[in-house]
């Protein structure tokens, strides 16, 4: 390199993280069924807040500070089911404002922990309920705003900012990468931005690409883009996208046609995509992969199609990328034995059982409680059970002396175990719950595994659906 050449980039090279926003990689995906067509993806996890929703976040905040409304030290407050909070929170974090985010109880643990980490406020409340009712979270956002002296309410539902990031920013890179070449562009509808900024774009640029609309069923969006009346609005898992409204910011008119996406088929399209493309990506860009892959199949005649996939997967690890919670929620096809098996959450023949030994120490029994969030651990001798041991037992054993910590668990656990083999009834496990204790399924003295009282309410709420 030469002095002027180093002289060039250190001009030209990012000055902070902000400036690392957008500019995100296009890839082409090679080993999905994708009919006679290309199908593009856009990595938008690769943005420093690990999301689409840096650019209108960037964009809002830029805004207000333009316009006078945010000051210095200022107060943020938003309403967020996805990822606008963590690109708020980034910003906030680095321009040193106080952030409120009021956030639906469906969103991932991982999520509401990264913005706890940055700094954000976090209020909780529910996600079951509509626009109108009090703990809705667009109406307490704003509650909250007119409650905070100086808070500025983001709204990115309704904020011109929020397209606008797009329509500059997004689009025109989507436009170079695929080298003037664009047939369609899938997306989805969280607060309109993403797609109504692409597709204003596109109407300059090239007035013959498709936008296509991808909805979680439940949501009204698709029904509204097809004249339909929308139907009873329901509830759905994939966080980000889906509306019961339609946002001021989503602008219809420019979709071509809408598809919707159950929950199973996002979450085992954006596992395929993990597993086949080696791309970890998250519950919304599921959605949208698998509407992209209908669209492709469904053409008679090769285009170049491009999906966006809004975020990264590893806020989802402890959702759609675990096995045991895609079978608590009936999107992963368990074994079915016909008999009290089918309510093992963790089967010891399937290696998922979490056990100890009669000789392992208190603590490595607590550190297995802590890990696996259980409070309960069977004790096993070889498959056999001898006991089991919980969180009263290892308070009793060591509170007037923790140096028991190191002691054999054989000396601190309950004989006293509830067994029943696989064949009997559901309602004979009601007597062992009303005694207080976990039923042990026993195959003669072979181990099978435990039922609780929830692995019995998932059973019967099972069997509703």
């Amino acid at each position: 390199m030469s002095l002027a050449e180093f002289a060039k980039w250190k001009t030209d090279a990012p000055k902070g993280v902000l400036d690392l926003i957008g500019n995100t990689p296009l890839v082409e995906l090679t080993r999905l069924d994708v009919g006679r067509c290309r199908l593009f993806a856009k990595l938008e996890g690769q943005n420093p807040g690990g999301s689409i929703k840096d650019r209108p976040a960037l964009a809002m905040i830029e805004a207000f500070e333009r316009s006078g409304e945010l000051r210095p030290g200022g107060t943020l407050v938003e309403a967020t089911a996805g990822n606008t909070g963590l690109g708020l929170a980034l910003i906030a974090a680095l321009k040193g404002y106080r952030l409120i985010l009021v956030i639906p109880d469906k969103m991932s643990r991982e999520k509401v922990l990264h913005l706890k980490a940055m700094g954000a406020e976090v209020v909780m409340t529910r996600s079951d309920v509509g626009k109108g009712h009090p703990a809705y979270y667009q109406d307490l956002a704003d509650k909250i705003t007119r409650e905070t002296p100086g808070a500025v309410f983001v709204n990115q539902f309704a904020n011109p900012a929020n397209p606008l990031a797009h329509e500059f920013g997004t689009g025109p890179e989507i436009w170079e990468q695929m080298d003037h070449r664009v047939d369609a562009i899938v997306c989805g509808i969280g607060s309109g931005g993403t797609l109504s900024g692409i597709g204003r774009f596109f109407q300059r640029a090239s007035p013959a690409t498709e936008m296509v609309l991808a909805d979680p069923k439940g949501s009204v969006l698709v029904d509204v883009v097809e004249g339909r009346q929308p139907g009873e609005v329901g509830s759905w898992l994939v966080e980000g996208i889906g509306e019961d409204f339609v946002p001021d910011n989503a602008d219809l008119k420019l979709v071509a046609r809408g598809y919707t996406i159950s929950d199973a088929e996002s979450f085992h399209a954006a596992r395929d995509l993990l597993r086949h493309e080696g791309i970890l990506a998250g519950s919304s860009s599921g959605t949208l992969l698998a509407a992209a892959l209908r669209y492709c199949r469904e053409q008679d005649r090769p285009k170049r199609v491009v999906t966006l996939l809004p975020d990264g997967g590893n806020k989802y690890l402890s959702k759609m990328f675990n096995d045991t919670w895609m079978a608590d929620q009936g999107f992963v096809e368990r074994r079915h034995d016909g008999d009290l098996r089918d309510l093992i959450v963790r089967r010891h023949d399937e290696g998922a059982s979490i056990t100890v030994a009669p000789g392992d120490t208190l603590n490595f029994a607590y550190s297995r409680m802590k890990l696996y969030e259980v409070s309960q651990l069977p004790v096993l001798d070889g498959d056999r059970v001898v006991g089991i041991i919980d969180e009263s037992d290892l308070l009793i054993a060591t509170i007037g002396d923790p140096s028991k910590f190191t002691e054999p668990v054989h000396l601190a656990m309950s004989k006293r175990v509830e067994t029943v083999p696989p064949s009997a009834s559901v309602e004979s496990l009601m007597p062992v719950f009303n005694r207080g204790h976990v039923v042990m399924v026993v195959d003669g003295t072979r181990f099978l595994g435990l039922i609780t009282r929830i692995d019995l309410i998932n059973h019967l709420r099972s069997k509703v659906h």
